[in-house]
């Protein structure tokens, strides 16, 4: 008995399909799954019930990661099965939402959450990443972006353009795998504007390379953040990738009173999204869900809240907040990233970095006190001086930077080694509660062990002013206010001086 080529070309495409999924620990009811047919659809074609289709063999292709060989047993019988004549014609294009080999990554599922606490925005988005093409992927491409007025673009350039976002700032990090795969990603800037920002996060760290070949799946996640004075009440999402389902979340201060509604965009209309958001009450959070499946390429999708509850946050606030003529002092400093009392951060004892090996994450953390003590500038004239520790900045860490003058101190695990007997009192006020005041008693002269970012450890002695300065600063670093300083019959005073 003989077969034709068409045959036999068909039995090899059977054959290598057949091999790759044995290859890979399926029955055909798992693989048919997979790929998105029906439980038997795998099975009538390893029978030769049915003839494999464009779309089939692709997604074969694309699920086994055959390197090629199912797609190129597909196209050995297609070209065959199409030179017998004119009669039959060629399967319709694959769907743009399936795209698989040579088109690279799909994303199988995106989780974005944008969480609003002490005046900051913490953005952490997941993706599940497949990478359907033929090459490994090596980097991967993220883009944000802020819009302070995004109903007012001329206003918000204005505004962004005197207030830019900053990667010091933004603290962006990212990692890749899960549970002991985990590992932490570089990342390289491509653009860097005042109010967006793109880069590329690398399959890559300092231990190597670990790149996404075809065929494989992995999970990254990213994390930022942003002053509330630089984010706009929206949070959009734009799909880049093909991608199977999208949730977004939002999770607010139930005391925020907020209302969420979400829109879709397109060049041709602005419509509500198509499925309800969900709403999750706890005590004191309020959590909003939305998600879709398979939206569609180049879609956006942006949801939009306000807050009608008293003490938060709004437009009007840092346009600016006004209180008889001049803005109010402790909204400025939430209004640039300073965490308000209140927070739970303000009370736990920082950690201390390991130096040396821990010296670039402590320069990180320098660098992004002193890009805060730059918008502080902006703010207020600190005549006799201003200190501010990496707690009121949102991080746990042993960092903190004095200025008294023009040079500002770095102090990195200081602790107070000696003190004098000679004290004074003298009124103190506090970055993350700018709008009162309160007498303080501290001695005179104070001795601190600190470290350098080699590691070594120092003793400096710091007196008056500066005494006073350093030591407020490591209270922060180690949980304590300065109201739990003051004495049991003095109170608070209202800060005359910043707002009338």
């Amino acid at each position: 008995m003989t077969t034709s080529p068409v045959e036999r070309a068909a039995d090899q495409f059977v054959t290598a399909l057949a091999h790759w999924r044995v290859e890979r620990g399926m029955s055909k009811k798992q693989l048919a799954a997979r790929m998105g047919f029906d439980p038997s659809y795998v099975s009538h074609v390893e029978g030769r019930r049915h003839k494999p289709t464009e779309d089939f063999a692709r997604r074969a292709e694309a699920v086994l990661g055959a390197g090629g060989v199912i797609w190129q047993r597909f196209q050995e019988y297609d070209e065959l099965r199409h030179a017998r004549g004119t009669t039959l014609h060629r399967d319709p294009p694959v769907p743009v939402q399936w795209l698989p080999p040579g088109t690279g990554l799909i994303v199988e599922q995106e989780v974005a959450e944008l969480r609003y606490e002490d005046g900051l925005y913490r953005c952490r988005v997941r993706r599940n990443l497949y990478n359907a093409g033929a090459e490994p992927v090596t980097r991967y491409l993220v883009k944000i972006a802020v819009d302070r007025y995004p109903h007012d673009p001329s206003g918000s350039n204005r505004h962004h353009r005197d207030h830019p976002l900053t990667f010091e700032e933004m603290a962006l990090v990212a990692v890749a795998g899960e549970g002991d795969a985990t590992e932490a990603m570089q990342w390289r800037v491509k653009l860097d504007r005042d109010a967006a920002k793109e880069v590329w996060l690398l399959f890559a760290n300092e231990k190597g390379q670990f790149p996404l070949y075809p065929g494989e799946r992995t999970v990254i996640e990213y994390s930022y953040t942003v002053g509330v004075e630089k984010w706009g009440q929206w949070f959009q999402r734009a799909i880049r990738l093909p991608t199977r389902r999208l949730t977004v979340r939002l999770d607010f201060p139930n005391g925020f009173d907020p209302q969420v509604w979400g829109v879709e965009t397109s060049l041709a209309a602005e419509v509500p999204v198509r499925t309800p958001l969900e709403r999750l009450d706890s005590v004191d959070r309020a959590i909003f869900e939305w998600s879709t499946d398979s939206p569609q390429l180049n879609a956006r999708y942006r949801l939009e809240w306000r807050f009608r509850g008293v003490g938060a946050p709004s437009y009007a606030e840092f346009a600016p907040a006004q209180l008889n003529g001049r803005p109010r002092a402790s909204r400025q400093m939430r209004g640039i990233g300073i965490v308000q009392r209140g927070s739970d951060l303000l009370r736990q004892r920082a950690r201390h970095f390991q130096l040396p090996r821990e010296d670039v994450a402590a320069r990180e953390a320098v660098n992004a006190l002193l890009a805060a003590l730059g918008r502080l500038s902006e703010l207020h004239d600190f005549d006799h001086g201003v200190g501010l520790s990496a707690p009121q900045i949102g991080r746990s860490v042993a960092a903190a930077v004095v200025r008294l003058g023009s040079s500002p101190l770095v102090l990195l695990n200081p602790r107070v080694v000696g003190e004098s007997t000679e004290r004074d009192e003298q009124y103190e006020g506090c970055l993350s509660f700018f709008d009162y005041r309160g007498l303080v008693r501290r001695p005179l002269r104070i001795e601190v062990e600190h470290a350098r970012y080699d590691g070594a450890r120092v003793i400096t002695s710091f007196d008056g002013g500066m005494a006073r300065l350093v030591g407020h600063e490591i209270d922060h670093l180690e949980g304590r206010l300065y109201v739990d300083r003051m004495d049991a019959e003095s109170h608070l005073v209202p800060a005359i001086k910043s707002y009338p």
